[in-house]
Parts: C-alpha cells; structure tokens; sequence
C-alpha cells in the first residue's frame, strides 16, 4: 500500500501541488503574521532597554497603562533642584534631569513633514545619563553634542530622509508656544537600543529644550537616576523615596520596561490577530480546494480502490492510503508557506516603512513557535479537510466500484440541508449575542458570520439550482448545444459545483460585505459633515496630531476672519468610563456650531455638558457633579447640559480652563474659522492658507475638502482589507482551475465520444469556458447576496456609533459579478486547451 500511495502521488503531483497552493497561501498569512509581529517585538526590546534607566523619577499616575489611547500632552513638571537632591541620596551614582518633549517634527529640507504618520518624534535634552546596561542611552557618533540655544542633534536614519547634514539649519514645528523653531545640526546621534522603528530622535542642549517644550521654566519633565555598583533597582527607589515632593514617584527600571512591554504587547495582538484572520479565511477557502480535489481524485479512482480491498486492502488501509497522500500536500504546503512566510513578513516590513515604522536596523526573527505553528496548521487543515473523501473511499464495495455512478445522493442532501439550517440558526443567534448584547462583539459577530457562510455553502446544492438554472437558460439562447451541454456538466455533480463555487462564495462574501459597509461609512460622513460642519473653515490635523494655540491666535489677527473657535481633544475617565472630552472657548465655539440641548445649556468654568448616551451611561444629570480624572488628579465638574450627539463635540464638552486644571499641556487639535459677513470666503481661505504655510502639521479644510479627506481615508482601509481578502480569491481561482482540469480527465471517454459526433475543439473549448463562467457566477451571486445581508445587518447594528445612512454600492457588486465571469473565462483557459487537445480515439477508449 506504501509503494501505490507513492506511485498515485508522483502521478498526480501537479494536481496535489495546485491543492497544496492553498496550503502554502494560508500557512504563508499564519507564519508572516509571527514572524512580523515578532520582529517588531524583538525592534521595541532594545529600544526599551536602551532608553530605561536604573530608576526614573516621574509625575504619579504618568504610566504607560494611563496613557495608552490618550491624546493628552502632559504639563506636570519637577524642580530642577531635585536633581541635585538625589543626586546626594545613598546609593545614587548620579541622577541627570531629562525633559520628554512632545509634538515637535521636523520638516524635511523641502517643505515636507518628517513622519506625523507612523513612529513619533522622540525630543529630548542631550545627557550622557546611563540606562540599566551602564551604557549611555544616546551617543554621538559624527559632530558633537548640542551646546547652545539653536543647536540640534539627529538620528542618522532622520537626518538622511530630510536631506540635512551637519551644518545645515533644521526647521522644527512644535505643538508649544513656539510653532516654528530653528536649529543648527551640530551633530549625528545613535541610540543604545540599536534602531528606532522609523522614530525621529531630536536632542536639545537644556536649556533650549526648557524653552521649546517648557516655557524657560528651569524644571524637568523627569529625572533619570542611576544607582552605585551593588545597588539593586528596588534599593535605589527606596532610597530616593523620601526626597520625591507630593505628587512624584520612583518607578524602578523593570517597572518601566513591564508598562512599555504591556501596551506594546496590546497593539502588537491586534496586529498579529488582524493578520491571522487574512490567514484563516485563506484556510477556509483552502479546505473546499483540498475537499473537492480528493473527493474527485477518489471518484476518479472508485475502480483502482476496488481492486485494492478485493485484492485484501481493509478499509483501514485505504483511508491510510488517502491520509498519507493528504498528509504529503499539507507536508509540502506548510514546508513552502513557512519560506513564503518569510517573503510575506518582509514585505510588510517595507510596507510599514512606507507608514513610518521603519524596522530595517532589525533582523527578520525566527522563533520555534512559528514553525511548529506553520506545520500544525498545515497539515491538520489537510488532513481534516481529507478526512471525508478518505472515508468515502474506503466505502466504496468493489461492486459498486466498478459502476460509473458517483451522483450525490437524496439523503446526503438532505443532510447538508438540515445541518445547513442548525447552523443558519447557530449562526444568528452569535449575531445578536454580538450586537445587541455586547460583550466580546468581534468574535461572535465573526463566528457567526463564519456559521452561515458554511450554511450557505452546504446548502448550495439547492441554492444553485435557480442560479445555474438562470444561465443555462442564457446558454441556450446564446451559445446553441454548446451552452446546453455546458450547463449540463455543471448540474451533473451539484455538490462539487457548489463546493468550487462556495470557495469564491466565501471570498465575495467577505468582499461585498466590507463594500456595503465602507459605502454606508462613506455616505454616513457626507451627512454628518452636511450636518454638523457649519463653520467655513476647519483647521486640523489628518491624523489628530497636536499643534501649537499660536495658529489660532495667528488666524484670529487676519483681515475678514470673524470668529475663530480652537478645540483641544483630551481624554478623560469617568469612573471605570473613558471619555473625549472637548475643551474650546465654548462662546466662539457656540457662535460656529449649534449645537441641540436637550436639557440645560453651553458649560462655564467648572462645568461639563455631555451628550445624550454619555449622560445615561454614566448615570447622571443636569445639577449633578462628576469628577473628570486625569493622571494628576480628579477635576470636579458640574454638568450643565444635556446635547444630541454631534461629531464637533465628542462625548463631553468643556470650556478651556479644563486643560490648565487637569494640568495638561495647552496644545489644539482643530481651529474652526468663521469669515466676516460679506467676506469673499475663498479669499478668506487663500489668507488661511498663507498664515499656516509654514506649519505643514496642519491643513485648511472647507466643508467639501474634509468630507473627501474622510472619505480617503476610508477607501484607503477598504484597499487594504480588499488586497489582504484577494488572497481568498486567488485560492477559489485554483480551486476552480482544479476542478475543471479533474473534471476534463474524469470526462475523458465523453469528450472523446462528443468529439467524435461532430463537437470542433473550439466548441469544446468554449464548452469548457462556459461550465467555468456557470461556476464563478454562481459563487457570486451566492457571495453577492450573502455579503450584501450583512452588510445591511452590519450597517443597522452600528447606526448608534456613526454608520447611520445606508448605501448598497450596486455599480462596484455589478462589476464583482463580471469580474468573477472574466476569472472564469481565465481559470478555464488550461483545462479547455488540455480537453481540446485530447486524442479521439484514445479518450473513447478509456476506462
């Protein structure tokens, strides 16, 4: 049995090899995913262990747990006395005052902004201050250290994307009270950790850093301490513990290291699991490629199975026979897609470049998991997806075998339907457990989609009856007794037609689904902005980055400008509640936007109006108080108003005293701009334009603009998902290609016997298009009207969270269905040249 499992393999290799494709395309997803995620683990590692020192003395509550998904620029400082003072304290080797200066990047030497997309800018005062290795965390390595005011320091990498060298003047936008600032580059910084993941490394001589980022306050942001040889982390922070004034904390180097690993251990999952859901589509699909290979391979080979268990094969063997070839593909498969999985991780790499995540100083990591993963992976989906048509044959009496009779029967499609059916139900019921309960809703809205897409394509057997139905009927119109007999091979086996087309069904799906969606996202922001954007002018920033309340002040200053209203977004706690709290001059702010009270009015000092949901999740009304927490401490507020949502203002709003007394930072996140009465607003804008040309951080937006830079950013996601589930689609394409090509050789007597009635190769060629074409559509249409479903489900489910106006992008489904028709049309192109070529007598005269 070994030796005849051997000879099926190398005679039907190219076969295997297509099925095993899937394979490789799938394990490909899993191990790239690992070994990316990996890397860019493996890259932070060393920047934390480069930058952390023995001890860091810091404000309390500025953890990296408090400031995950924060948009807060944080304005608490220290003393600059308190260096020396801990400096004395036993044990202390030396203790360097740092200042973590936020919202600077640099512009390139042409006008452009240095990253804003991807890795922050990392501005601090140059010291030579240890971290937890005893290595300085920044040295020089060309030039010198920065001295004096209008001095700076660069990373190499930065330096050379911007197009400086020593000796040049670097121009910087800051979110201080400086919005430009000028520097000299004195000098070419390296860091400890080795590379910066695209980071932007800016280093200031001290005073100039106090100036830029803190006023010329002579203080410090945080003091980095490092301890005497012998001197444990734990004793070090005991040690300076009862010189740190009220509201100052000393957390240990491995405290700080844990914080960083956590947070990026958080993104770093959603990142792995938004890969590997590529990867497992591509592995559903897959699995109908492998099924409905072996099951036509085993039809294929119901009389050679035969004479095996009449020649004394047990059945045992023959399902061992079947698993052992099923076996070599997931073999091969996980073997090439763990190599494919490498080309996959490096891709990415260049493509997060391209973002601004710049992992090149980090060598691709390799880690045993990921190759036991890869395997695991690829051969239980093998051998699961063998297991069905390795027990049908083994069931196959020697009888029977030799009867040209492999039509499903009644009873198994009622089976198929009835199971079809229970998981329709399984599958509904995750949806609303999902999105009406809560809880968890990714997974189960996804396992339950997951559940009627198998539902959908057990069933389709009968749900391609009307379908097939449809364009055989066009067939016949159109292409004669080509068409019909086209149409009839794709009826003949209903199950192994809808099995090949559940595969590009699924794919379709997933596809038209995302398109639904990002169509009514799209539509939902045009209405939204229609609605809520009633200001002339908006001053912002694409990806919320935070710039200097010197624009606002600048825009007010200029000729027929009416009311300027800046709005600084933070994030607040409530309770165990996260909320985004606006902070604006609330009567400039009232002047542009109106907004619909329900209860109550616009806030003063002291107070907070919240919206509708907001107020009702929290609990609380009109007169009461609440405290708005941030990492310094609660600020006590009294709500006021009651509003109806509205994008302008976020969940809660506030006047602007609320930054001073949350001691954060005073920074803008977007200026609204009314023109004067009578006022040429496109001049108006021009002026806008002119006053903000030199911060490229920001940009000036009418109503139209922003709607179309929303709506970019949408497409562009939608490109990106669509690219990741083209994966899905390339392995339906093989399945089909598969199917076509096993369907031709299981059919080699009728093309012979057709061929010699009278059937030309062109007709036999086109007979062959068109069984692929009635393949491609059907899975479709089925993935079509699947995916459209949830959509709308989808787009309903979330009108609460912004997606409120439904739009259905027919022309873009349209084109879906006469794309799948050319895929057809393509994918038929090798079987029908190889059943065209086929010798007329030889093909009669096979068994």
């Amino acid at each position: 049995m070994r030796r005849v499992t051997w000879r099926n393999l190398l005679a039907r290799k190219v076969r295997l090899l297509l099925s095993a494709f899937a394979i490789v395309l799938g394990v490909a997803f899993v191990a790239g995913s690992f070994v990316f995620t990996d890397t860019i683990e493996r890259s932070f590692e060393g920047i934390v262990s480069g930058s952390v020192p023995d001890v860091t003395v810091r404000p309390v509550g500025l953890t990296q747990d408090s400031m995950e998904g924060s948009v807060n620029l944080e304005a608490r400082t220290m003393p600059a006395s308190l260096v020396d003072e801990l400096a004395g304290a036993p044990g202390v080797a030396r203790a360097d005052g740092s200042i973590d200066g936020v919202g600077l990047f640099v512009v390139r030497a042409d006008g452009r902004l240095l990253g804003g997309t991807g890795a922050p800018t990392l501005s601090f005062n140059y010291n030579d201050a240890p971290n937890t290795l005893g290595e300085p965390a920044v040295t020089i390595s060309e030039g010198r250290e920065p001295r004096a005011a209008g001095e700076i320091a660069l990373d190499e990498r930065s330096a050379q994307a911007a197009d400086y060298s020593i000796g040049d003047t670097v121009r910087m936008v800051t979110a201080g009270e400086q919005p430009e600032v000028e520097a000299e580059l004195v000098g070419i910084a390296e860091f400890a950790g080795g590379g910066l993941a695209g980071a932007t490394l800016v280093l200031f001589e001290t005073g100039a850093a106090q100036d830029v980022f803190l006023g010329g306050a002579d203080a410090f942001t945080s003091v980095s301490v490092a301890g005497e040889p012998g001197v444990s982390e734990t004793e070090l922070a005991d040690a300076v513990g009862p010189l740190l004034p009220e509201g100052v904390e000393a957390a240990t180097g491995q405290e700080v290291a844990d914080e960083i690993e956590g947070v990026v251990g958080e993104v770093l999952g959603f990142l792995n699991a938004f890969l590997l859901v590529f990867g497992a589509i591509a592995l559903v699909v897959g699995t109908f490629l492998i099924v409905n290979t072996f099951s036509i391979l085993v039809a294929q080979r119901s009389r050679e199975l035969a004479l095996l268990r009449a020649l004394g094969a047990s059945r045992r063997q023959v399902t061992r026979s079947v698993l052992t070839e099923a076996f070599a593909v997931g073999l091969v498969g996980a073997t090439l897609g763990l190599l494919l999985g490498f080309g996959l991780a490096a891709s990415l790499r260049l493509l997060f470049a391209s973002f601004g995540l710049d992992l090149s100083g980090t060598s691709l990591v390799f880690k045993p998991r990921t190759a036991v993963a890869a395997y695991l992976v690829g051969l239980v989906v093998t051998m699961v997806a063998a297991y069905l048509p390795a027990r049908r044959a083994a069931r196959i009496a020697p009888v029977a075998a030799m009867r040209d009779d492999v039509a499903l029967p009644d009873s198994s499609v009622r089976r198929r339907t009835l199971l079809a059916v229970a998981l329709v139900v399984v599958g509904a019921l995750l949806l609303v457990w999902g999105l009406v309960i809560g809880g968890d809703v990714p997974l189960k809205v996804g396992a339950g989609i997951f559940c009627i897409l198998i539902a959908i394509s057990l069933a389709s057997p009968v749900l391609a009856v009307p379908v097939l139905s449809g364009t055989g009927l066009l067939y016949r119109r159109v292409f004669g007794t080509v068409g019909t007999l086209a149409t009839q091979n794709a009826r003949r086996n209903p199950r192994r037609t809808a099995a090949t087309a559940s595969a590009l069904m699924i794919g379709l799906a997933l596809v038209s689904t995302m398109s639904v969606i990002g169509a009514s996202v799209n539509k939902s922001i045009d209405a939204a902005v229609e609605k809520d954007f009633t200001s002339d002018y908006l001053v912002s920033n694409a990806v919320g980055i935070p710039f200097s309340p010197a624009i606002a002040e600048r825009l007010a200053a200029l000729d027929d400008v009416d009311t300027v209203a800046p709005v600084q977004a933070l994030t607040v706690s409530v309770g165990d509640d996260r909320l985004m709290l606006s902070a604006t001059d609330v009567e400039a702010f009232s002047e542009i936007f109106d907004l619909e009270y329900v209860e109550g009015g616009a806030p003063s000092d002291g107070e907070v109006a919240l919206t509708e949901d907001t107020a009702d999740q929290l609990g609380v009304g009109v007169g009461q108080s609440i405290d708005l927490t941030f990492p310094s401490g609660d600020v006590p507020a009294t709500v006021v108003g009651v509003y109806e949502f509205s994008n302008v203002a976020g969940s809660a709003l506030a006047p602007l005293s609320t930054v001073a007394e949350g001691q954060l930072q005073r920074t803008d996140s977007s200026v609204a701009v009314n023109a004067a009465e009578g006022a040429d607003t496109d001049q108006v804008g021009r002026a806008l334009e002119a006053a903000t040309a030199q911060t490229p951080t920001v940009t000036v937006q009418n109503q139209s603009d922003f709607a179309e830079a929303q709506r970019a950013q949408v497409d562009q996601l939608l490109l990106l998902i669509y690219a990741l589930l083209g994966l899905a689609i390339v392995i339906a394409v093989l399945g089909i290609v598969n199917t076509l090509a096993l369907s031709v050789m299981e059919r080699t007597r009728e093309v012979g016997l057709l061929r010699a009635v009278g059937l030309s190769r062109r007709q036999l060629r086109r007979m062959v298009r068109l069984e692929a074409i009635a393949i491609a559509v059907l899975g479709a249409v089925l993935g079509i009207a699947a995916g459209v479903a949830f959509g709308v489900l989808l787009q309903r489910s979330f009108v609460d969270d912004g997606i409120t106006d439904l739009a259905i992008p027919w022309p873009r489904l349209v084109t879906f269905v006469v794309v799948a028709a050319v895929v057809g049309v393509l994918a038929a192109v090798l079987p029908a040249r190889r059943a065209a070529r086929l010798d007329v007598l030889r093909a009669i005269t096979t068994e």
